[in-house]
C-alpha cells in the first residue's frame, strides 16, 4: 500500500521537520507534502503570543485553532478566531496575523506543496 491510499494519523508536536521562523517564535511542522503525492498539504503551526505574519498568498488555505486565539487583518477588518474555530483563507489573499495568545493551528492547503 502506497502513502496515498494508507490511512496516517499526525498530531501537532514539534518534530525534526520542525522550520522555525529566524529568531521569532513561529514554527511550522509539516505532516503531508506534495512529495506524499496527493492533492493537498497538510501541517501545524505554532505562534508565540504577539508573533505576527502576512497571510499566506499563492494557495487556498483552511485553518483550525487549536489552542490560544489570532486576529486576522484582511480587506479592512479584523477577525478574531479562538479555539474549536476555523478560518478560511482565498488565494492570493492580502493581510497579516497576530497571535494573540500562544496558538497552535491546523492547516490544510490546496494545491500541495
Amino acid at each position: 500500500m502506497d502513502a496515498t491510499t494508507a490511512v496516517r494519523a499526525f498530531d501537532t508536536a514539534k518534530n525534526d521537520r520542525t522550520v522555525q521562523f529566524g529568531e521569532r517564535r513561529i514554527f511550522i511542522t509539516p505532516a503531508v507534502e506534495k512529495v506524499d503525492g496527493g492533492p493537498l498539504s497538510a501541517y501545524s503551526a505554532h505562534f508565540g503570543r504577539g508573533e505576527r505574519a502576512d497571510l499566506p498568498a499563492p494557495y487556498e488555505e483552511v485553518w483550525v485553532v487549536i489552542r490560544g486565539s489570532l486576529r486576522i487583518r484582511s480587506g479592512g477588518r479584523d477577525i478574531v478566531v479562538e479555539a474549536g474555530g476555523f478560518v478560511q483563507v482565498p488565494e492570493h489573499s492580502p493581510g497579516e496575523l497576530e497571535a494573540m495568545d500562544d496558538t497552535v493551528l491546523v492547516c490544510v492547503s490546496v494545491p500541495a506543496h
